[in-house]
């Protein structure tokens, strides 16, 4: 285990509840500076009142991540705020109990899980391009497995189903972090990997989702062996973000027992291809990224 942290600067976004915050204190007590983004300021405040270590920092940045204006904000707060970042980690998300849309007109599960990761890594990869050891980490799920990208429903327009959504988004996640590993410069040090924290039923992920899918978890998290503590959850994420066994593996999805194989959709270059071209219209950027330097 890497004990000092100090010289690292984690951007972390979904840090403010479950397994997120436990994983935001845990890095700042071994000395990080951990950028916390959370959509509530009351949760962002008692987070930095309760976890002021003499060892790190953890500040708080108030962001809509279903906004595509906010996130170009905060990328620019980022980049003013501070010198590098060594650490990208994509956490935050949510699961809609019925289908609505982001201020950008776009269904919100897709806007918070998978557009969010994609402009926040596209307005933020040059700052990371100088750190010693610079990662992408994108939170996934093994629920992915159940999904099937329909890239012509890609909003889920014709039928909504709250957990198929959800689903589809963390299959997404995945599909992005193989395409960026496969598009990143061969020279580039920047990693990128999505992670499987485990089922993690004491978060509150599934508290906006319809009534089915919060008893579903309910139930799920009832079995034996089946649930996923916040604490181990926040530790694999953990060893992702800084540990030096994971300093060179990349384009990799990592459950409990290291790197282990996705649903092969995500890992489909047509399939992924298309998304990130369908992405990049969809938050009005250039599909050619990244580049030797991407803005």
């Amino acid at each position: 285990m890497t004990d000092d942290l100090s010289d690292r600067t984690i951007l972390l976004t979904g840090g403010t509840r479950g397994f997120g915050r436990v994983a935001a204190v845990n890095l700042a007590q071994r000395g990080a500076t951990v950028a916390v983004v959370g959509r509530d300021e009351s949760k962002g405040a008692t987070l930095t009142e309760q976890s002021n270590d003499p060892a790190g920092t953890i500040a708080f940045h108030q962001a809509d991540l279903a906004s595509q204006s906010t996130i170009r904000s905060l990328a620019a707060t980022v980049k003013h705020e501070y010198g590098q970042i060594d650490v990208l980690a994509h956490n935050a998300g949510l699961s809609a109990g019925s289908r609505r849309e982001s201020p950008d007109g776009i269904e919100i599960t897709l806007a918070v899980n998978h557009l969010a990761p994609y402009l926040l890594t596209y307005e933020l990869l040059d700052h990371l391009r100088d750190a010693p050891d610079p990662r992408v980490v994108v939170t996934a799920s093994d629920i992915h497995r159940r999904a099937t990208l329909d890239l012509d429903d890609l909003q889920l327009t014709d039928e909504y189903d709250s957990l198929d959504a959800y689903a589809r988004s963390k299959l997404a996640n995945i599909a992005f972090t193989v395409e960026l590993d496969d598009r990143l410069p061969d020279d580039s040090a920047v990693t990128v990997n999505c992670v499987h924290p485990g089922f993690v039923p004491s978060t509150d992920l599934f508290r906006e989702a319809s009534l089915r899918t919060r008893l579903l978890v309910r139930i799920a998290g009832l079995v034996p062996g089946v649930a996923t503590s916040k604490q181990a959850a926040a530790e694999r994420l953990q060893t992702l973000l800084v540990e030096p066994t994971y300093g060179s593996v990349s384009g990799q999805y990592i459950g409990g027992d290291g790197p282990t194989d996705p649903a092969p959709e995500a890992t489909s270059q047509a399939v992924r291809r298309q998304l990130w071209r369908m992405s990049a219209e969809l938050v009005d950027i250039t599909p050619d990224w990244p580049t030797s330097s991407t803005n």
